[in-house]
């Protein structure tokens, strides 16, 4: 017997209203009039109005493999048909399988698996396995790093409009970043002698016992404004934390799953083992799965302890990963983000050439950012003119990000399944958009 479905669409207004109404006010929006969307197919998003939008977000690198894919869907929908929930205390086929997967696709010797509802977890689960471990507390972060929402993890954030309050779950120590187009060192790309990393081991020695539990960074700085550290930063940077006795955990929350170009997680493109990895968003393109993994040995730290989480991994979450995994692999879109990734850059130096206002072009792949200055000279961030540029995309049919620790940084992390045509698509809106400016 057939269902009758009783969903009926609302207008604009009405789901603007019933969003004011209902749900918390610091719920931001990324407009300043809310743009509702309704719909969603491959790198295309539809509004409540019917307006087609090329998406260059991916809802915050969320959306790795396309909006609504047929072989994701299809798999995921089978998957509700047969099982939907048990909880970790019985193994789960999907969730076995999916660690399986990940085993064979990380660096190194990161062999074991534990799966949670996002990257905040994961990223404290980390360090909760790496303190366990070591024996030790204190963790070295990074300034302007996004570790997620949790209490736990907003301490190691240092990016304050993403604090609240003042979080002490861990006790941590920051770190300068490898914020090249702002050094604070004063250096230049050419007389850098990685300043920034050493800057580590006094930050050890000198707000520390000289004794700490683990490293965590970003391979690429998402919400800091998609900062790119030197090829050579972390091998120095995590020689020095091991040096200490910490572990490095690398977070590729945003970094991972082939975003950064040809390999699988974004570490790898510095040549450097992680002890730990956290992963989330891209992972199963936009259903909730966070995940931790790590190798045999720090795998034990917390035996005797009774250890689950009750949605982590569940066999929805899990057969959507794994049915993204083998998207990604099918379709080779490590090597498209490469590619396609490659050609977006210099199409967005391009337009640094032309307009005045974008002072620096910097990501790598499918991560690209643009940071918009006052005056290329004094690097004055250019905060509102940033926001008028989101908006002129937008009326151009364009949807890009936002981020950095001034608000002046425009982040773009379109599925990895775009072509050429979309981004000589996208970069003419842009166009458009920082003419619409001036």
């Amino acid at each position: 017997m057939a269902v009758e479905n009783k969903e009926t669409t609302l207008s604009r207004a009405q789901i603007v209203a019933k969003h004011r109404e209902f749900l918390l006010p610091s719920i931001g929006s990324h407009y300043q009039d809310p743009l509702p969307f309704v719909s969603g197919k491959g790198f295309r998003l539809t509004d409540s109005e019917g307006r087609e939008y090329l998406d260059f977000f991916g809802g915050i690198v969320t959306v790795s493999v396309g909006h609504c894919d047929e072989e994701i869907t299809e798999r995921t929908i089978a998957q509700m048909r047969k099982l939907q929930h048990t909880s970790t205390l019985f193994p789960i086929e999907a969730q076995a399988k999916l660690a399986e997967r990940l085993a064979s696709l990380t660096p190194g010797r990161l062999k074991k698996s534990f799966f949670t509802n996002s990257g905040s977890e994961a990223d404290e689960k980390a360090i909760q396995l790496a303190q366990a471990h070591t024996g030790r507390r204190t963790i070295v972060a990074l300034r302007h790093c996004y570790s997620g929402g949790t209490p736990g993890v907003q301490t190691v954030t240092a990016h304050s409009p993403w604090r609240i309050g003042e979080p002490n779950a861990f006790p941590v120590a920051h770190a300068k970043n490898a914020y090249c187009y702002r050094c604070p060192f004063g250096k230049t790309p050419s007389s850098c002698s990685l300043e920034c990393a050493k800057d580590l081991e006094e930050v050890i020695q000198t707000t520390t016992s000289g004794e700490i539990a683990a490293f965590i960074a970003e391979p690429i700085q998402g919400v800091g404004g998609f900062i790119t550290p030197p090829a050579d930063y972390f091998k120095e940077a995590v020689a020095i934390a091991r040096k200490y006795g910490g572990l490095f955990i690398a977070d590729e929350v945003q970094t991972g799953f082939g975003r950064t170009g040809g390999k699988w997680f974004g570490i790898e493109q510095y040549g450097v083992e992680p002890d730990l990895m956290t992963g989330a968003k891209g992972m199963a393109n936009g259903l909730p799965i966070g995940w931790v993994i790590t190798n045999d040995e720090v795998a034990t730290a917390l035996n005797g302890k009774v250890h689950l989480n009750t949605f982590g991994g569940n066999p929805i979450s899990s057969t959507a990963a794994l049915a993204t995994l083998d998207a990604m692999e099918s379709r080779d879109l490590p090597g498209n983000a490469k590619r396609v990734g490659g050609y977006f850059r210099l199409r967005l130096e391009e337009l640094a050439e032309k307009h005045a206002l974008i002072g620096d072009v910097r990501g790598m792949g499918l991560m690209q950012a643009l940071e918009l200055v006052k005056d290329r000279k004094t690097k004055e961030p250019a905060k509102q003119e940033l926001q008028r540029v989101v908006e002129a995309a937008r009326e151009n049919g364009l949807v890009i990000g936002k981020g950095g620790l001034h608000g002046n940084v425009i982040r773009m992390t379109p599925p990895m399944t775009i072509s050429l045509a979309e981004v000589d698509e996208a970069i003419g809106a842009l166009d458009a958009a920082f003419t619409q400016v001036k």
